[in-house]
């Protein structure tokens, strides 16, 4: 693929579509991205945050790959043994529920099929998605090691979690116990605290009478979730409150169930809060749990896995418990038990998958004791040679606060699909048997029909795909701990912090050097993107339109570390800009190169200033880019490339070089081909982490050593090209030619029109500057007579610009037609006071000022005051003129 300098020439116009497949498919064929394994190379390792198979990749996830992506291509080039391992996610409650979708699609449930045959049919779904997956990423370019690529429900990591299970298990800090659990009726299983979202929703307090047994009168009590008191045990209060320490001991009678059921005293009660009296129903809420325990009571579940009433609701058995409730409160307020109903807004968890109505269910599940795993992981963080560095430095405390109130994590799920509990029940004597292999008389054995949590497996990707727990797998050993994860600030609880304390409890290290977090991606409104908004933006689709060049720029320029990022097309269109902005002087430079080959490249000759600053700039650049992009601070490295390229390569160097170019000495222009071949390759090799597909085409037309950018080395620093004095002689001359532009542009006057520039100087250093240059700055202002030095006066009727160390000044006599400029900045004012007038007399009607929304209010006024400075400025010109 590879080809000598010029052998084909570049087309008019950069095509993406006809160049990225071709080099990702030449990037692979020549194993570009496989890690060396070289002794002599420093490790780099990242390992992709997998994503789920359970459809297209999102544009978070591109935002996550593309970010490791810069890092390995980076590190690549800097001479590291770069390893970026793929893999992708089972994702359990997700995945389960897409193929459950599809098959009642098709008619069937997945209990008509039976486990084994369901988990072939989502073995063909994971197959199907994860061959999308992998496409997806090669359109965004991945420099990924594919010969490594890992599922968290392949062998090796299956036996990671079999063998941490049960290590933990016979630690001690796996156990099996009946918690009050976030229930998610809909899936019909538990979800973990952090799988729950909270939302504002309009509910009420029910307030109702309960009789006390011996006929003496009733307590008031009030519930946001009425069907729950089918299952109450008893009624607290606290043992301070003077209003009922007469009734502590006595009982009461349920209404409805009419259950005789005891007042207890217990600490927990809020005197202040409502009657200072509350229901306890130990089997449907986490405090009540907590209660109930301390007072032995009787845990009676009113619910089914599904969220309908069950036999113990009596009469209201089989209802939904969204139904019952409406039932129940006809049937309370109808026997007078009801007191009053008082709207309330509160927050009620929704599950994340599903988006049922999350219930506090009690639920027999497995837990890992979460207490010594948090303890360790706060420890490690406290000591420099163990803690995990986080970017920015402030998700570090998001970290620590979580680990610090952590509980228990459920880690059992209800489903089908996923790493199945390593656990079986004696058929006969019930007796619990944690192994990872089946007890050697498996026929008297059931295996647990649970399968764990996601994050679980999750948890362990760092060592676990690499070998762990085979300890003597080299890639364990030379790989890991990984350099730098990249992630959203999202998944801290999730997914960080779980990798964090199981990377320290089985390997003794942390699991990352570095956490890169980063925010979310909003719409241009800021609104988070989702399906019901339709405000999604697909990541293929833009690659589709602009290439995938142009989105990456955007994701890894477009926000600092931990910011969310606002989708804009606008800005996808202004990299697309860019990019040919990059073709179009890379093919200019090609067409003067005249074959240049990289042994024909000299930078010894004698330089013009254009070719000392363009080279001191370049060095200068190289220091800034590497410089921020080890601190992470990719949109800044950007905002330096994106200026250097631009700015000063394209606008500036490309038109001086010009001069040389086109000219008649021939050492010169040897000597500008070759910075100029230098300084591209060099744009090139800066730019090839974030435009990687963009950069390898022209890097394989320019003279390279190489079959790939890829495998080239990143620029550094040349000390031998680097002309100090050369900035301020060029920023002299820069300002120069920019003033006079300015000037024209005020007075209307094109270059073509030539021009008398004098220029009074006030340092010897700068009219050094300027005269060395005379010829270069009476050619870019056309200028017939150029005059330079110290203490020139202004001519009559001239335009003047002040800049550092010189005013210079240009007699308009020749440049325009005094008569005609008057008459045309005559009609300007005109122009201006009419909007004036118009906008002042709009602002003056008081029935526009009343009716009107502000922002229309404040549209006019920032109209009125630019109208305003543009007259006056009118004005000012035309005072000038008239002199």
């Amino acid at each position: 693929m590879a080809h000598e300098t010029n052998e084909i020439t570049m087309p008019t116009k950069y095509d993406p579509s006809a160049t990225e497949s071709k080099w990702y498919d030449y990037w692979l064929e020549n194993d570009v991205f496989k890690a060396d394994e070289d002794d002599s190379k420093q490790p780099y390792t990242i390992v992709i945050p997998p994503p789920n198979v359970t459809g297209k990749l999102h544009l978070g996830h591109a935002w996550d790959t593309t970010l490791q992506d810069l890092l390995t291509r980076l590190k690549r080039m800097q001479g590291y043994d770069v390893l970026w391992l793929p893999g992708m996610d089972h994702a359990g409650i997700a995945t389960q529920a897409k193929v459950e979708q599809k098959l009642r699609e098709e008619g069937v449930m997945r209990y008509d099929l039976g486990r084994e045959k369901f988990l072939e049919k989502t073995w063909e779904w994971k197959d199907e998605y994860a061959k999308t997956i992998r496409d997806q990423w090669s359109k965004l370019g991945l420099g990924l090691d594919y010969s490594r690529e890992r599922f968290t429900l392949d062998e090796g990591l299956s036996k990671a979690v079999q063998e941490v299970f049960v290590r933990l298990y016979e630690k001690g800090l796996i156990y099996r116990g009946e918690y009050i659990v976030n229930w998610d009726p809909a899936q019909k299983t538990a979800v973990s605290d952090i799988e729950v979202i909270y939302q504002e929703v309009e509910g009420a307090f029910y307030h109702m009478k309960y009789p006390l047994a011996d006929g003496s009168g009733h307590i008031e009590i009030a519930t946001t979730r009425p069907e729950t008191m089918l299952g109450d045990t008893a009624v607290a209060v606290n043992p301070k409150d003077e209003r009922y320490t007469h009734l502590i001991g006595k009982t009461i009678m349920l209404p409805v169930m009419n259950r005789e059921i005891p007042i207890v005293a217990d600490d927990y009660v809020d005197m202040e809060f409502g009657t200072g009296c509350v229901k306890i129903t130990p089997a449907h809420d986490p405090n009540d749990f907590e209660i109930g325990n301390r007072h032995e009571l009787p845990r009676i579940l009113v619910m089914d896995e599904g969220g309908k009433m069950n036999e113990n609701a009596g009469k209201y058995e089989g209802l939904d418990r969204f139904e019952c409730r409406k039932q129940l409160v006809k049937d309370l307020e109808a026997d007078g038990t009801l007191v009053k109903i008082e709207p309330h807004t509160h927050s009620v968890g929704h599950s994340e998958r599903s988006g049922a109505v999350i219930e506090p269910y009690l639920s027999k599940q497995w837990f890992v004791d979460m207490e010594p795993l948090a303890k360790a992981a706060l420890e490690a963080q406290g000591n420099d040679d163990t803690k995990v560095n986080f970017v920015p430095e402030r998700f570090e405390g998001t970290y620590l606060r979580w680990m610090e109130n952590i509980r228990d994590w459920c880690i059992s799920r209800q489903l089908w699909w996923g790493h199945r509990i390593p656990a079986w029940y004696h058929n006969e004597t019930g007796e619990v048997y944690v192994g990872k292999e089946a007890p050697a008389d498996s026929e008297n054995w059931t295996q647990d029909e649970d399968v764990l949590d996601t994050w679980f497996s999750s948890a362990l990707w760092p060592f676990s795909t690499m070998g762990w727990p085979d300890t003597d797998a080299p890639d364990f050993n030379r790989y890991f701990p990984t350099s730098a994860l990249v992630t959203g600030y999202d998944i801290i609880f999730f997914w960080v912090s779980r990798m964090i304390f199981q990377s320290l409890e089985f390997t003794g290290k942390q699991p990352f050097n570095d956490v890169l977090i980063h925010g979310l991606i909003r719409d241009s409104e800021g609104r988070k993107m989702s399906k019901s908004l339709g405000n999604g933006v697909d990541p293929m689709e833009v690659i589709d339109q602009y290439g995938a060049d142009s989105l990456r720029w955007f994701l890894l320029t477009g926000s600092t570390p931990g910011n969310d990022l606002r989708f804009y097309w606008e800005k996808i269109e202004s990299t697309w800009n860019f990019s040919n902005k990059i073709w179009n002087a890379s093919r200019f430079a090609l067409m003067n190169m005249d074959g240049l080959k990289v042994e024909d490249i000299d930078l010894t000759g004698e330089k013009t200033l254009a070719d000392k600053w363009i080279l001191t700039r370049l060095n200068d650049t190289i220091d800034q880019v590497t410089r921020l992009v080890d601190k992470y601070e990719f949109g800044e490295a950007g905002r330096y490339l994106y200026n250097f390229i631009w700015e000063e390569f394209c606008n500036w160097y490309i038109e001086m070089a010009k001069l040389t170019l086109y000219g008649e000495d021939e050492a010169a222009k040897h000597t500008t081909r070759s910075v100029l071949a230098h300084t591209l390759d060099s744009i090139m090799r800066l730019m090839h982490p974030f435009m990687p597909f963009l950069t390898e085409e022209i890097w394989q037309h320019l003279p390279h050593e190489g079959d790939s950018i890829v495998r080239a080395s990143y620029p550094t620093r040349r000390d031998d090209l680097h002309f100090a004095d050369s900035v301020p002689a060029f920023e002299a001359v820069m300002n120069v030619i920019r003033s006079v532009r300015n000037i024209r542009a005020e007075v209307n006057a094109p270059m073509s029109k030539t021009i008398q520039l004098f220029i009074s100087t006030s340092d010897d250093t700068t009219q050094g500057y300027l005269s060395a240059n005379e010829m270069t700055i009476g050619k870019f202002t056309n200028a017939t007579e150029l005059e330079i030095g110290r203490g020139l006066t202004a001519p009559d009727k001239s335009m003047s610009a002040i800049m550092t160390g010189a005013e210079l000044f240009i007699p308009l006599a020749d440049l325009i037609n005094f008569e005609e400029e008057i008459a045309r900045l005559e009609k300007e004012v005109a122009k201006y006071e009419k909007e004036v007038e118009r906008v002042q007399k709009k602002l003056g009607n008081q029935g526009f000022i009343a009716k009107a929304p502000a922002h229309v209010i404040d549209e006019e006024k920032a109209k009125e005051k630019d109208y305003l400075d543009k007259r006056d400025a009118v004005r000012a010109r035309l005072e000038e003129l008239r002199k």
